[in-house]
């Protein structure tokens, strides 16, 4: 294999991981989204619309710090007291669910 191949596989590996990272990443905010429902007294048709704009407000800004205030906003907005770190383990953990999920399929 020549240098010039190699390094197109890596780049196509690259693409694919950054790929997979971002429909991860999609799969665990709508799991977010669905859980801050739960808490929000949202079921059905209300808790998935909500959800997907938990995913929606991931494209403010890098990183997870818009889902973060999305969420943590909603919730506290609606008198609940969830603090930012319980919001953070959620996302942490609902982050090796999704990972987890993908494998799966």
């Amino acid at each position: 294999m020549s240098l010039g191949d190699r390094l197109k596989a890596f780049e196509a590996k690259f693409q694919q991981n950054l790929e997979l990272r971002f429909k991860v990443t999609a799969r665990r905010n709508k799991l977010l989204g669905l859980w801050a429902a739960g808490k929000l007294g949202m079921v059905g048709g209300d808790a998935e619309v909500y959800a997907k704009e938990v995913v929606a407000s991931d494209f403010d800004e890098p990183g997870d710090e818009d889902v973060l205030r999305k969420v943590l906003g909603d919730l506290n907005g609606k008198g609940l007291n969830i603090s930012e770190k319980t919001v953070r383990q959620e996302m942490g953990a609902l982050m090796d669910k999704a990972k987890g999920q993908f494998l799966e399929e």
